[in-house]
């Protein structure tokens, strides 16, 4: 079936400029079903500016990795995972690596439980399956066939794991600014005193206060933080020996206790896995 809306019958691997995204965009605000799901490719290192939906969004690169940056923190987004953005919520995407990009957008009240918060999740085999198959159906959303397919991927999305992927940022601008600072250039040497000593606050103070206002610990936040950016070097083929010594840590074992910790399984199986099968 050739749909008259020409965001449907765009090449299937085209790189999707600003003006077929807005249409995209415009599609999915204008559509009346639960979900519609699209699929759509980006170069590296593109930035998509700040803009929200009425819908919420499940973001899941099928290649490549994103971070999705909002008021309230950073998100890092590799193959295998999706991120769920709830319908209103303000945010811009960053690319690594030429990135192949599903994306389902989902009406809030589309079925009971959707989650209210963002967050990243794992993607099961299911789930990578439904969404396929959902974005085929272009066209054809109202088929019994169609309204089972999209019924199963809203009730799987109820199923999706959470995963430690995210960095909720401060509100107090000086602990953000030291947040910011340590993404630029993470080290797991630099330990709680370090940073209670930059913000000028005693060490039982500042634990208090990262704490309130990230809701983790400082230690799992840096965790957090080296792992978003080892993910993207290990994704694009950087050795894991390297990818370990630079981020500071004293040998690879200590690299890979903390990643099977934060992701449950060490890095190479783990690259292993997020190669569809």
């Amino acid at each position: 079936m050739i749909s008259d809306n020409p965001v449907l019958n765009t090449p299937v691997r085209q790189i999707e400029t600003a003006d077929h995204r807005a249409s995209r965009l415009a599609y999915v605000e204008a559509a009346t079903g639960p979900a519609v799901a699209f699929s759509h490719f980006y170069d590296d290192d593109e930035h998509v500016a700040e803009h929200k939906h009425r819908r919420a969004q499940l973001l899941h690169p099928s290649a490549g990795v994103v971070t999705v940056t909002t008021s309230a923190g950073r998100w890092m987004v590799p193959p295998g995972h999706a991120l769920w953005i709830p319908a209103g919520i303000l945010h811009a995407v960053d690319t690594f690596g030429r990135v192949e990009m599903h994306s389902v957008y989902v009406l809030p009240d589309a079925i009971d439980g959707l989650p209210r918060h963002l967050h990243v999740t794992g993607m099961t085999s299911l789930m990578r399956s439904l969404v396929i198959e959902a974005i085929s159906l272009r066209d054809e959303a109202e088929t019994p066939r169609a309204r089972f397919i999209l019924g199963a991927m809203l009730h799987e999305i109820l199923e999706l794991p959470e995963r430690p992927l995210g960095l909720p940022f401060p509100s107090q601008r000086k602990l953000a600014d030291l947040c910011r600072e340590f993404m630029a250039r993470p080290s797991a040497h630099l330990n709680i005193d370090h940073w209670a000593d930059a913000a000028g606050l005693s060490r039982r103070s500042f634990t208090r206060i990262f704490r309130r206002e990230t809701g983790l610990s400082l230690s799992t936040w840096r965790q957090q933080a080296c792992l978003m950016a080892a993910l993207p070097r290990l994704s694009a083929g950087e050795a894991v020996t390297a990818v370990a010594l630079d981020l500071g840590y004293d040998s690879v074992p200590a690299f890979t206790t903390m990643f099977c910790r934060m992701m449950g399984t060490p890095p190479k199986t783990y690259l292993r896995n997020q190669t569809p099968g």
